[in-house]
């Protein structure tokens, strides 16, 4: 009995010895650090290895190319599906046609149900199928619950294959684009926006061109199926499926559903001319406005490039956000700037736009003008420093992982690059090339790409108040951006 209290006192000691030494052991064996006196104190671990789940890829003997991405988070199934062709080749005349197609390719609904029932069916399932017209491409998609799945996919399908564009939604697409075009000209940095593309890419380029009443008049019903028969076809199409689906279940449905769609005529992707307006300075007078907004145009280049790493950080630390030297130095210093940012524009299959923007009060047009000219100058005099470049890419590099965060977004990007040709490592490399980028690359393209004599400076504001100074610049033309009259309006026209 003795021997058992013994062992008992033994056991209730030693555990007291180790309840009151565990903290000081602790102490011993990591030392506490001070508290953070400065956010700049505290340590930022590096990112994580990213690494997306990678779509499923298919290729169906007709030459549909499908992505199939699992995620059984939700019970939900989404779909996108995009084929090739777009406004870039559009005809002149018929300026907006594709927007239009866009629009109406959704509300003009099958030949089995108007665009209106489809809405009914679908707002009974909270699920939706939308349909859109781009520069290069055109798409439909859908999403829904996974119970409604069959129902879904079976308008998905009908308007993938047998739209109606129905006359009465094709009036009510075109009065509303009409509406648009009449208002195109409220806004100075909606204005600056189409005379930027004028500038960069050339007036007669479809990337410039704008809808009028005469090329939205001019489009028909019969102009939208035959643009959907030139172009829908299986082996012009991509598309990916995201959801709570079996992979092998979904790519047998998919099969069914398409398998037996006969190939087509094969989209070539358009080239638009790119035919720039020369340099120099051109405005558009508004004079009921007392701010101006100022751009500066020069190409830009392709995703291709292998400078678009070191463009992207280049772009960060001049014109990129809020510690930029643009923002840093013409708004917070010089006050000068409501809004300034910009840089070497960069787009998937032709060069983008290099703009710089910054939006001023009319009298400070001119000391604006001269304060980019000037910012332009000192990027390529003083080089960005090593802590400049780590902000700009850490805000590339945090911002991009936001952008890809679901499997859904994911799934989209891939299908893009299977659109437009790139690797299907291209987001992957993404991070690896902004993170190899050093202050020697950045100063390298900021004295390739970033000319100020070489830019289109566009000023849209009240020419009343600094026209003299803006000649002083150098030679201005003064652009025309009124509205040409409806065809009705000409016609109605009383004969001089």
């Amino acid at each position: 009995m003795g021997q058992l209290i013994k062992r008992h006192s033994l056991s209730v000691t030693t555990i007291l010895l180790a309840i009151t030494c565990a903290p000081l052991l602790a102490q011993t064996a990591t030392t506490p650090q001070p508290p953070a006196t400065s956010w700049k104190q505290v340590a930022i671990p590096p990112l994580p290895p990213f690494k997306p789940q990678p779509p499923k890829r298919i290729v169906l003997a007709n030459g549909m190319v499908v992505f199939l991405t699992e995620n059984h988070e939700l019970p939900f199934i989404s779909g996108n599906a995009m084929i090739r062709g777009g406004a870039d080749s559009e005809p002149a005349s018929k300026t907006g046609l594709v927007e239009i197609y866009g629009e109406t390719w959704r509300t003009g609904g099958t030949e089995k149900l108007t665009g209106d029932q489809l809405d009914d069916l679908l707002e009974a399932r909270a699920a939706k199928v939308e349909t859109s017209g781009s520069e290069a491409n055109t798409t439909i998609n859908f999403n829904c619950l996974k119970g409604d799945f069959d129902d879904v996919f079976g308008v998905f399908t009908e308007l993938l294959r047998h739209p109606a564009f129905r006359e009465e939604k094709l009036a009510l697409a075109k009065k509303q684009m009409d509406s648009s075009i009449s208002r195109r000209n409220d806004e100075t940095d909606e204005i600056a926006n189409a005379q930027q593309e004028i500038l960069g890419y050339g007036r007669q380029s479809a990337l410039a061109r704008q809808p009028e009443y005469s090329t939205v008049a001019a489009i028909t019903r019969q102009d939208l199926l035959d643009w959907h028969k030139q172009h829908t076809a299986p082996n012009n199409i991509i598309l990916g499926l995201v959801g709570d689906f079996d992979s092998r279940a979904m790519e047998a449905t998919l099969r069914k559903a398409f398998g037996e769609w006969p190939k087509g005529a094969k989209v070539v992707e358009a080239k638009p001319v790119i035919a720039p307006e020369k340099t120099g300075i051109y405005l558009v007078d508004k004079t009921d406005v007392n701010q101006s907004e100022i751009r500066m145009i020069a190409p830009g280049i392709e995703r291709r490039n292998p400078d678009y790493y070191a463009l992207k950080v280049m772009n960060e630390i001049f014109g990129g956000g809020f510690s930029s030297r643009l923002f840093s130095n013409l708004r917070t210093k010089a006050g000068l700037a409501y809004s300034v940012g910009g840089g070497v524009g960069a787009e998937w299959n032709h060069p983008g736009l290099t703009a710089l923007q910054i939006g001023t009060k009319t009298e400070t047009t001119i000391d604006a003008i001269r304060g980019l000219w000037e910012q332009i100058d000192l990027l390529k005099q003083q080089p960005p420093s090593e802590e400049e470049l780590k902000r700009a890419k850490d805000a590339i590099l945090n911002s991009f992982i936001f952008l890809f965060d679901t499997p859904g977004k994911v799934l989209r990007e891939q299908q893009t690059y299977e659109l437009y040709g790139y690797p299907a490592n291209f987001l992957e490399s993404y991070r690896a090339g902004v993170e190899k980028v050093t202050t020697a690359d950045v100063a390298r393209v900021a004295g390739q790409y970033l000319h100020r004599d070489q830019m289109r400076v566009l000023v849209v504001g009240n020419s009343s108040e600094f026209s003299k100074k803006l000649a002083e610049l150098g030679p201005v033309t003064t652009l025309d951006i009124s509205i040409p009259e409806p065809p009705e309006a000409k016609a109605a026209a009383p004969a001089k």
